[in-house]
């Protein structure tokens, strides 16, 4: 996905369809309610729209979903989704076999939370189907909260796509994916400061991602940070301060917006290049 000019961003919706998803405004099962949401994000301003079938969620509660159950769920939301609008898809999962039947189906991107580090395979797949990758940041070993370890563990990523043969990467900086403790594979595990300190020092400083030249997608909606720091207990009650986290991440040189609230995303996105230009 090229980089826009200087104060374009994208904006990408999110369809979870695992019902154990943290923020259950998101989560879409049935045929119906999921081609009635992508039609929704379409007229609502989208470019994108990213399919899960799995959360990786590092402090939900849930069983470990079969390959076989998030390859069904998330293929089967593609083509409901191809179905009835024409808006790039972005298949999120850190597993092969799931991207592997993800693009089969009709993902022209692939979103790997753990940047090509959990399954030795994504690479290979997504340089072969030739789709373009999202790398979150993520390291298998204990790291820092600070922005030199997101750095390091994004740029060896980078090398990995690079090594493989993929032309088209974009960045994540894992918002809410570096922890002291998780209930699975697919987090950081952070050894000097609470999640929530973290999150907001990478936020306040995304514009240093830029010295790694890749597009930054971002996806702070209604995390956990925001509703310790408020106290906001429910995910239904972080969409003010989410929009204002997003606004300041493109500031900051975001070119991607990975959201839950498409409508008010791009509303904000919209008045902002206004004043902006």
């Amino acid at each position: 996905m090229p980089v826009g000019k200087k104060f374009t961003v994208k904006v990408m919706g999110i369809i979870n369809t695992s019902p154990e998803s943290f923020y259950k405004g998101s989560v879409k099962t049935g045929e119906q309610e999921i081609a009635m949401t992508a039609r929704q994000m379409q007229e609502d301003g989208a470019h994108m729209i990213d399919i899960g079938g799995m959360s990786t969620a590092p402090y939900v509660q849930t069983v470990f979903v079969p390959i076989e159950e998030e390859i069904r769920r998330i293929t089967e939301a593609i083509k409901v989704v191809k179905s009835v609008c024409d808006l790039p898809i972005s298949a999120d999962t850190p597993r092969a076999a799931v991207a592997k039947e993800a693009i089969t189906a009709g993902a022209d991107v692939v979103n790997d939370v753990t940047g090509l580090k959990y399954d030795s395979k994504m690479a290979d797949v997504a340089a072969k189907a030739g789709v373009s990758i999202i790398i979150g940041a993520y390291s298998k070993a204990p790291a820092t909260g600070r922005m030199a370890s997101t750095f390091n563990a994004l740029k060896k990523s980078i090398s990995l796509a690079s090594e493989a043969g993929i032309k088209d990467v974009m960045i994540d900086p894992s918002i809410g994916f570096f922890r002291q403790e998780g209930k699975n594979p697919f987090f950081t595990k952070m050894t000097d400061m609470p999640w929530y300190v973290r999150d907001i020092e990478i936020l306040s400083n995304l514009h240093k991602l830029a010295m790694l030249k890749k597009p930054i997608c971002i996806s702070v909606s209604r995390k956990s940070f925001i509703g310790y720091l408020l106290n906001l207990n429910a995910a239904e009650d972080r969409l003010i301060p989410s929009i204002a986290c997003e606004m300041i991440a493109a500031l900051k040189g975001a070119n991607i917006i990975r959201t839950h609230n498409v409508r008010e995303t791009v509303q904000a996105v919209t008045m902002l290049q206004l004043l902006r230009t």
